[in-house]
């Protein structure tokens, strides 16, 4: 059966380069499917799609973001109702992946329709911002970002090849067939920073042995909203969160957050977990002379060039331990929290910068004197990477996972 791409685009202002994107999609044996997100000008041509329906989806009427001449909004609302159009159009199996191209405004309502769209499929976005910050834009998903070197403003002998290999690429993810496997292993979420590294290598290595797959997401706030989305799509059948250091920079401000509804999405769908507190003793920053002037008597460790840890204190140890307590409580499944008293990170044992065991303390009493009685508490006499730990957290998700 013939894949379909759908080509989300702006055709008053870049129809010619979509109808081009269109003609090779269909030069390569595919269908395509164009969805116009164009508000001002008239289209360069007829999408499958009209305009007046990817306003409608958003709630607005086109009449309406025509008369009010608000680009702000009229941007906003596309990018709504794209994503709408794209979602439904994919639920139906009507297409096997996307396309979009533009500057700022095209960027945002095509990455509006890919973001609506799973992991795995296909997403290509030709954009003037590629070069740059791209984090708006590709968030938490699969997003395959083309800078187009040029302004899209037209055809010309570099913006063809660019579109051309842009089309190509889409095409051929979408007729990218994965090797068949054996069988369909359980799902199994682990996060992991540098400074956890042997402890979840080691956790992997046994749960694979036995018959697991495992994801591990780096802890750098975008790994972590990564992993909950996964798990609230119902993927997963357990977590290993070893690594919840996001929630040290969450709350204190630094530049690795996951957001305030980290440890969430295990207990909404119920499914096991295993916790740990590892990297919760340092809060993330970028060089030096970027640290925000009011931590400047407090204890740094420069990690590389790029990356400064600060250690995190008493008291905002006793916060994290409050605040994790109340999210494992809220959980609707089995979970247990391993606590390491030898330390919680590479460099949080003794001899080491971020040795502070009375910080430390303030985390472990604090969650204790605040968690439900459903939540299991295990402290062990290990630091986090030592093999025995590792261990200790496999065997316990896997009698989890087991036992539903």
């Amino acid at each position: 059966m013939s894949k379909t791409i759908c080509i989300v685009a702006t055709l008053d202002t870049k129809g010619v380069e979509a109808q081009f994107i269109k003609s090779r999609i269909e030069g390569a044996g595919l269908s395509a499917i164009v969805i116009d997100a164009g508000v001002i000008g008239e289209p360069v041509f007829v999408a499958e799609v009209p305009r007046e329906t990817v306003a409608e989806a958003s709630g607005k009427s086109l009449a309406q973001l025509v008369s009010e001449r608000d680009r702000g909004k009229s941007v906003a609302a596309m990018a709504e109702g794209a994503a709408k159009v794209v979602r439904g159009l994919f639920d139906e199996g009507k297409v096997h992946g996307v396309i979009s191209l533009g500057g700022s405004a095209g960027t945002t309502i095509g990455t509006s329709a890919m973001r609506a769209l799973p992991v795995g499929v296909p997403k290509v976005m030709v954009s003037t911002l590629a070069s740059g910050d791209t984090r708006p834009y590709v968030g938490i998903k699969d997003i395959t970002m083309m800078y187009s070197v040029v302004d899209i403003a037209g055809l010309n002998r570099l913006s063809r090849r660019i579109l051309a290999n842009a089309a190509a690429a889409v095409c051929a993810m979408a007729e990218a067939e994965l090797p068949s496997t054996a069988e369909e292993k359980p799902l199994v979420a682990a996060t992991m920073f540098g400074v956890t590294t042997p402890c979840v290598d080691k956790a992997r290595e046994i749960l694979e042995e036995n018959g697991f797959e495992v994801l591990v997401f780096h802890a750098t706030g975008s790994g972590g909203r990564a992993m909950e989305d996964l798990i609230e799509s119902g993927f997963v059948s357990g977590v290993l969160d070893i690594t919840t250091t996001e929630w040290a920079d969450e709350l204190v401000g630094g530049v690795l957050s996951a957001g305030p509804h980290r440890l969430e999405a295990a207990g909404r769908k119920g499914i096991p977990q295993v916790v740990a507190p590892g990297a919760l003793d340092m809060v993330n920053f970028g060089p030096p002379d970027l640290i925000p002037e009011r931590f400047a008597d407090r204890t740094f460790y420069q990690h590389n060039p790029t990356v400064t840890l600060m250690r995190t204190t008493k008291e905002e140890n006793r916060e994290l331990g409050r605040i994790i307590a109340e999210k494992l409580s809220a959980a609707g499944g089995p979970t247990t929290f391993f606590y390491p008293r030898k330390g919680v990170s590479a460099i949080d044992r003794e001899g080491q910068p971020f040795f502070a065991p009375e910080a430390d303390e303030a985390f472990i009493s604090s969650l204790k004197a605040a968690v439900g009685s459903e939540v299991e508490v295990v402290e062990l006499d290990n630091h986090i990477n030592d093999e025995e730990f590792a261990v200790a957290v496999a065997r316990s998700l896997m009698e989890k996972l087991k036992a539903v």
